[in-house]
């Protein structure tokens, strides 16, 4: 018999993923997001007001929430400072008070930003021994978001497991100028327009499919308090993942802009994943190449069939 699910922020790009992946498991899937929606078993919700939360609460009682309702992006959260602080911190706040009430057990989306300035290998117990310095205001929303989720679980007994987020890719990410480098340079790209890519840097990534199966698989073997690195293990440069994308659309780099360091960025995220492939059956299955290539196709049929400018 399957569970009944929140899934905030469900219409985002990972988000509307899970829901796909919750819902193919035989549970009942709810979704709150911002906007009116025609699908089934969606409540519009802006987090960060506490009536709404409140009353979409009242109507429903929820064995799991995932939260991933989240302004998300260190530029965006410079230039949306209030929308990010509402919605990160205030809306996560008002979750965590209906959990304190309802007692149903929450997964939380957290973030590798939270690691900031530390350039070793990146375990969970890293902020346990090292005096850590977040370097944005979206960074430092998700670590109080971590340590408001801990003061709760020791207050009120509530039961939560932060996973945090590396670099998820894959078809569904829209492009805006404040998403990922992926859909930047792919969109870019498409339009055949300028971009810039930072030498010295390299990143995991994670195909979206591989992560949203291994946060379906957390509910299977929840353990109250656990935090999750979900990242792969090899790191690839920015410059290689550009040169993949231009080949996948046999395209040349003389619009690429090469630059050598990009400042108040981490160079290079090195995950330590090893908890959550033992207890939650982490791993990646679609290789870098794949992922790409699929990623690519979805921008060229949602971007190719209208006029680029």
């Amino acid at each position: 018999m399957g569970l009944k699910i929140l899934v905030t922020g469900g219409r985002g790009f990972i988000g509307s993923h899970l829901v796909r992946e919750l819902q193919s498991r035989g549970h009942e899937v709810w979704v709150c997001d911002l906007l009116h929606s025609d699908l089934e078993n969606y409540i519009r919700c802006d987090v960060s007001k506490y009536r709404q939360v409140e009353w979409m609460f009242e109507k429903h009682d929820f064995d799991y929430v995932y939260h991933a309702a989240a302004e998300y992006g260190r530029w965006n959260g410079e230039d949306y400072y209030e929308n990010l602080w509402l919605t990160n911190v205030v809306g996560t706040k008002n979750i965590i008070r209906m959990q304190e009430k309802k007692r149903f057990r929450m997964v939380f989306f957290g973030s590798a930003e939270v690691y900031g300035d530390y350039d070793g290998v990146m375990s969970e117990d890293v902020m346990d021994r090292v005096p850590i310095k977040q370097m944005n205001d979206y960074a430092i929303s998700k670590w109080v978001n971590e340590l408001q989720i801990l003061n709760s679980a020791k207050m009120y007994g509530t039961e939560t497991v932060r996973v945090r987020l590396f670099n998820v890719y894959g078809p569904g990410e829209h492009y805006t100028p404040y998403r990922g480098f992926i859909p930047k340079f792919i969109y870019k790209a498409l339009r055949d327009e300028p971009y810039t890519v930072y030498l010295g840097h390299k990143r995991t990534l994670e195909y979206v499919d591989d992560i949203c199966r291994t946060l379906a698989n957390i509910i299977d073997n929840f353990k109250p308090g656990e935090v999750y690195n979900l990242g792969g293990d090899e790191q690839y440069e920015i410059k290689y993942v550009s040169d993949l994308i231009l080949k996948t659309l046999g395209r040349d780099d003389s619009k690429v802009i090469y630059k050598e360091l990009e400042p108040f960025t981490t160079r290079i995220k090195k995950p330590d994943s090893s908890k959550a492939e033992r207890d939650l059956g982490f791993k990646l299955t679609v290789p870098v190449e794949e992922g790409v290539r699929r990623t690519v196709e979805w921008f060229k049929e949602l971007y190719g069939r209208k006029p680029l400018r």
